[in-house]
């Protein structure tokens, strides 16, 4: 898709739930319907935008919340932060639904995703007129020692078809 063609206003996701969004199917954004009323999130094709923050915490919940509805979340130092990464349709705004992704207590229905090279841009709350601008995050320290055992990636290569697992599932980095 060309970057002229691109909607004129986005909607900043943490990852890996933007790479969800885009790549593993995710078709639920979930938000409060006080975030939906103060962002101007109505039904139309939008931009995904990556945004800069991922804490480990996080990435651990994900990896776990992910792999519970059969998606592979790639490793933190894969994901790009900072950037648009695609397009989504936005066709309904509910709440409640029988979508494995639904955590309510609203959330915006997605369809139609559609990957792009990502473009560096900054976020904001809600929907928000994006512009190109500046670079990607950088990858942070504990990104690439995630799920490494010593580095040794051609050792995990032999095991990547396997399912993520938790001995205990890790605790949930926000309330809601």
């Amino acid at each position: 898709m060309p970057n002229d063609s691109l909607p004129s206003l986005a909607l900043s996701v943490r990852q890996p739930w933007a790479w969800a969004i885009i790549h593993g199917g995710k078709d639920i954004e979930n938000r409060t319907a006080g975030s939906i009323r103060a962002g101007g999130m109505d039904c139309q094709r939008i931009c995904i935008h990556a945004a800069s923050g991922m804490r480990q915490s996080e990435h651990r919940w994900a990896v776990h919340k992910l792999a519970k509805v059969g998606v592979r979340a790639p490793a933190p130092d894969a994901l790009v932060r900072s950037a648009i990464i695609g397009t989504v349709d936005v066709i309904d705004i509910v709440a409640e639904s029988d979508s494995p992704w639904f955590d309510g207590p609203c959330g915006l229905v997605l369809d139609n995703p559609e990957a792009i090279v990502p473009i560096p841009a900054k976020g904001a709350l809600g929907y928000f007129a994006w512009e190109r601008a500046g670079a990607v995050a950088p990858t942070l320290p504990w990104m690439t020692g995630w799920g490494r055992a010593g580095g040794d990636d051609a050792t995990l290569a032999l095991f990547d078809d396997l399912p993520t697992g938790f001995k205990t599932p890790p605790a949930k980095p926000f309330k809601r």
